[in-house]
């Protein structure tokens, strides 16, 4: 927009301008997002206000106050890490449009009695992506910015070789520069790799549905004649959902779909003449894949409820105990032939009647959630109960703890004035009230909740990274724009804008 924001009533008709614009309750007004000021439009000709006149809107102006926000944002950011007493870390690495290895970073940090969780940076790995590399990157980035490894208290990163190698992975970098670290190894990534391996009955299964989906997904033809078959025959979809293996969600949302499509997917397997028709009249691989659908509609829902922000250690080690607990209980009841846990098996062995056995599924589902069970025992190991306390510190005892500590403890569990505190604020703002009055325990306390546990943010971060890098802006430096779009911290516009002279002759 050459001149400055000259406002133009069919900017509200032409798509390439609407994003600048929205609509205000009366259809006659428009407000802009560049002034914020509501403006009158006119039946004929253009209404040019002289505010929008002083908008200085060419590339280069608007790029410069990006990164000038961005760095108001990333100084913001760093005087309140620098003031916590502790921080702690999560970063992943992940591929750009561009090729280009990027290396996303946030900080989670204590903040006006309340923990604060925010996007540290982003930065291009030029070379490799190994350990080492990813250690100078973040080492360089903490050094400039004169934060002290010595206050770092957590490093949460996927089980990658480059982040967990014992001599050169990131986390025994890490470690060597900060005494104080605790390494976590994403619980998110944790839960999918334990739920992933299947007895080859399920397996069988659930890879024959893939090879039917991909039939159908990978021709546009046989896209659309399936969409017009679901049509048809009236089903509540028209369309199976891709299947990939890097989804967390993938398996049981495809599974779930390809279920209630069964009837539709067999009609039109056996006119286009494929193997895989036979499967659906199978009535023991039809009931496997019910059983499929509802323990990955488990597995999903625990997933998803380890996902999200201000999450921490203790609250995800318990959904996962939980988890594991139902998996005893599963187990126990399926090796007596009862299936109402899983209500689409349930559901598909009333409709087939008693003239079918299906005591072989049940043993091998038997066998799967106990080799589940123990997966979950593997991936799972810490034991958190020693600081149960911290979660409740008025009904957990803490042994664990010296002396003097388990007296501050009796202290605080007699103060009723705390208790009405710990029941109407959450946990970390109620151990930051306590940082003056019981700061040994809050310090403890603080190392354990501070801590990320998964990088569940990261991958997050990747998504809007995505939809800013695409393959017209590849070139693009995103870590302002990244920024911008992922911060809670708002930019002071008013101190930046003071430091301005607008020319609005350019």
């Amino acid at each position: 927009m050459p001149g400055g924001c000259r406002f133009n009533a069919r900017w509200l008709e032409d798509e390439k301008y609407k994003l600048w614009l929205k609509r205000g309750p009366n259809p006659r007004l428009a407000t802009c997002k560049i002034c914020k000021k509501d403006v009158q439009l006119f039946t004929m000709g253009e209404a040019a206000l002289s505010s929008h006149m002083k908008v200085p809107l060419s590339n280069d102006t608007v790029a410069r106050r990006i990164i000038d926000m961005s760095n108001d944002i990333r100084e913001q950011l760093i005087e309140f890490v620098k003031k916590s007493p502790y921080y702690a870390l999560q970063l992943d690495e992940s591929t750009d449009i561009a090729g280009q290895a990027q290396l996303l970073t946030y900080v989670r940090y204590l903040r006006d009695k309340a923990i604060e969780e925010d996007v540290l940076f982003c930065r291009p790995l030029q070379s490799h992506t190994t350990g080492e590399a990813i250690f100078n990157v973040l080492d360089i980035f903490i050094r400039e910015n004169g934060l002290a490894w010595d206050r770092c208290v957590g490093l949460c990163t996927d089980g990658a070789q480059a982040m967990t190698g014992r001599e050169r992975g990131l986390a025994a970098r890490v470690q060597q520069v900060a005494p104080l670290v605790k390494w976590t190894h994403c619980m998110v990534h944790r839960e999918a790799l334990a739920a992933k391996k299947m007895p080859v009955l399920f397996d069988s299964v659930l890879n024959q549905s893939v090879k039917m989906i991909n039939l159908i997904k990978s021709r546009p033809l046989n896209t659309r004649l399936f969409g017009v078959l679901c049509q048809e025959m009236g089903s509540g979809h028209e369309q199976l959902l891709l299947h990939t293996e890097v989804r967390w969600l993938s398996r049981g949302r495809v599974l779930q779909r390809l279920y209630e499509l069964r009837e539709e997917l067999k009609w039109f397997l056996t006119e286009i003449k494929s193997d895989l028709a036979k499967h659906l009249d199978d009535t023991m691989w039809l009931a496997s894949l019910s059983y499929l659908v509802d323990i990955f509609d488990r597995l999903n829902g625990l997933n998803l409820s380890l996902q999200g922000r201000e999450t921490h250690i203790l609250l995800l080690a318990d959904k996962v105990h939980a988890f594991t607990q139902k998996l005893d209980l599963w187990h126990g009841r399926i090796s007596r032939g009862n299936c109402d846990m899983f209500p689409s098996l349930a559901d598909f062995i009333t409709d087939a009647g008693t003239s079918h056995d299906f005591s072989s599924l049940f043993q091998s589902a038997s066998e799967h959630l106990s080799a589940m069970r123990k997966q979950f025992a593997t991936y799972f190991k810490e034991d958190y109960s020693s600081f149960a306390w911290v979660r409740d510190p008025f009904v957990c005892t803490a042994n664990e703890l010296s002396i003097d500590m388990q007296e501050q403890l009796i202290e605080l569990k007699s103060d009723s004035r705390l208790k009405e505190l710990f029941s109407s604020c959450p946990l970390s703002s109620f151990w930051a009230a306590l940082m003056q009055e019981y700061p040994e325990l809050c310090d403890v306390a603080f190392k354990i909740l501070l801590p990320f546990a998964s990088t569940y943010l990261c991958e997050a971060g990747f998504s809007k990274m995505t939809a800013l890098k695409t393959k017209y802006r590849n070139r693009a430096q995103i870590e302002d724009d990244l920024r911008l779009c992922l911060s809670n911290i708002e930019p002071r516009i008013e101190d930046l804008c003071k430091a301005k002279q607008a020319q609005v002759s350019h």
